[in-house]
């Protein structure tokens, strides 16, 4: 329940590949109806009792912690290994965290290990009953930012201190960068815009027949990125993407806004929607509404601005972020007056912080 109310325990310190398909689904992004049945669960377990046999909880919950074929291994919290009454090899006492990808160094891993063991040993000491939440379609609206992955984690910092555990949010600082990697900032007129990488969740396709059989390959044409404003009055500046205009969600600073963008990023030869053309490069202007021109903005390639394929790896971090920030180009905006719209009437309902540029009005 304590991961399931902080959904930054399961995206940030994950790999590439998640959502409902991915190795390591959350309990509720399989089924609409697996938090129903898991709250009937959870009451089992309280009716029982402290004197219940071990193997009930395995009983009670494998059949729960799955991914969407069934899968007990699967799954973000996997119980094989805890306390299964089939098998000696099932009673091993281990539960596997398979949402947690290995840090690519061992401070970071020293860091993801003490987060770890401290919530253990906090809902040790003081069990965490609660209900889960039905988080919806916010779910993957907001927690796949970085802003609002932060702001949960200073959230889980600011509990375990409450219950005398000095856990320093900034020591999840690295894990951030790593995972939200910052591809450039530039500031025009007085508003700062800054873009960030985001995640996106991939889904498995249908099958498809291929030379060596049957295939089912991962959709990972679409990426998202995270729009961050500092400096915007409200009711003069809009911030617009290829045209659209950007859904900017207030945070707790006053004049910065969030927001975040999907947008398709490549044509691969198997993937959803092959009709729709790649959204790629994005370009952000800063809409002046009092004179109806752009103050200036920003783009953003996924590839190369000229075009240019890397035949090696980077050899260091600083060679890779180089590459990256050579897709970034604090210039480029729309010239003349673009004449924006208010579009707040055709932002999706279901996603209020999330600009989907493949889709025609929403």
């Amino acid at each position: 329940t304590y991961g399931q109310h902080h959904p930054p325990l399961s995206y940030l310190f994950s790999g590439r590949f998640i959502g409902p398909s991915s190795p390591a689904p959350r309990v509720d992004e399989a089924r609409d109806d697996r938090l129903h049945e898991l709250e009937t669960s959870f009451a089992e377990l309280d009716r029982l009792g402290p004197e219940v046999a071990p193997w009930t909880v395995d009983r009670l919950l494998r059949h729960l912690l799955t991914d969407l074929t069934g899968n007990t291994h699967r799954a973000e919290f996997c119980i094989d290994k805890l306390f299964s009454p089939d098998g000696e090899r099932g009673r091993l006492g281990l539960l596997e965290l398979r949402g947690f990808e290995m840090p690519p160094h061992p401070e970071m891993a020293l860091a993801q290990a003490l987060l770890v063991r401290t919530i253990v040993a906090r809902c040790w000491e003081r069990p965490y009953r609660h209900r889960p939440t039905r988080w919806g379609t916010s779910l993957h609206d907001r927690f796949l930012l970085p802003y609002f992955v932060e702001t949960d984690i200073v959230d889980v910092a600011d509990d375990l201190a409450s219950h005398g555990y000095d856990f320093d949010p900034s020591w999840i600082g690295p894990f951030l960068e790593f995972r939200f990697p910052r591809h450039g900032t530039t500031t025009v007129a007085g508003v700062t815009l800054e873009v960030r990488g985001a995640i996106e969740p991939w889904h498995v396709l249908g099958e498809e027949a291929t030379g060596s059989g049957m295939a089912r390959y991962v959709d990972s044409s679409v990426e998202r990125i995270q729009l961050r404003a500092e400096g915007v009055v409200d009711g003069r500046h809009v911030v617009t993407c290829n045209g659209r205009e950007v859904p900017l969600v207030p945070t707790a600073v006053a004049g910065t806004v969030v927001a975040g963008i999907r947008f398709k990023a490549w044509a691969p030869p198997s993937g959803l929607h092959p009709t729709l053309p790649i959204d790629s490069p994005l370009t952000f202007d800063v809409i002046d509404r009092w004179t109806g021109r752009s103050l200036g903005g920003c783009r953003y390639h996924v590839v190369h601005p000229g075009g240019r394929s890397y035949e090696t790896f980077p050899v260091n971090a600083v060679e890779a972020e180089s590459r990256r920030q050579r897709r970034f180009e604090p210039m480029g905006h729309t010239p003349g007056r673009p004449g924006v719209l208010d579009d707040r009437a055709q932002h999706h309902p279901e996603y209020p912080a999330t600009l989907d540029l493949r889709r025609i009005g929403g």
